[in-house]
């Protein structure tokens, strides 16, 4: 089977431009995760690259399927410049290692808990795993392996991520909407929950 990596990593760069900074993290029984960095304009973007290397495995298989399985790479978008956001790295890094040390599966709609600040000062100790193929397609990979998605990450506070438990993504999505909340804003407020 090919490398997936360098193709996933060629999709990101012509989606989102040249990296202009990456960070490697490694954790103990695990592959290598990198973050790369993008800016555009106003907006800086991360992305994980190694997530993709092995199929998202249920944990409840007996067997785990070396090629066929869900596979994916997380994106966070932020507005520059507003918080020392380029601390996320590892953050980051913890979630996209999560399918190889918890063996899970990370889909839209989940929620996914790095158990502190995202960065430094940060509002959001979750995020919410939006829809894949908006901002950078999917990759589709010869069969019998899926394709790579590239899953946007959206920041929650604490009491987004109580609400969205109760509600569900959709509703707390929907809330985000009406209320025209930037969703890209690193210091935002929690959208209002009790109307």
């Amino acid at each position: 089977m090919a490398d997936v990596l360098p193709l996933v990593e060629a999709r990101l760069s012509g989606a989102l431009g040249e990296p202009d900074a990456r960070a490697a993290v490694t954790f103990l029984g695990t592959d290598r995760i990198e973050v790369l960095r993008f800016h555009e304009g106003d907006v800086v973007r991360y992305a994980t690259l190694g997530m993709s290397a092995h199929p998202m495995t249920d944990p409840t298989a007996m067997l785990a399927d070396p090629v066929a399985g869900p596979r994916a790479e997380l994106v966070l978008s932020v507005r520059a410049g507003r918080a020392d956001t380029d601390r996320v790295l590892r953050p980051l890094a913890v979630l996209a290692a999560s399918p190889q040390v918890e063996g899970l599966v990370v889909a839209p709609g989940a929620s996914l808990d790095v158990g502190g600040p995202l960065w430094p000062g940060a509002p959001f100790t979750s995020v919410l795993v939006g829809e894949s193929g908006g901002l950078v397609e999917d990759l589709d990979l010869d069969a019998p392996m899926d394709p790579v998605r590239f899953l946007p990450l959206l920041p929650m506070t604490p009491n987004e991520a109580a609400w969205k438990r109760v509600h569900g993504a959709q509703a707390l999505q929907e809330r985000w909407l009406a209320h025209g909340t930037d969703l890209r804003d690193p210091v935002r407020r929690s959208v209002p929950l009790d109307d």
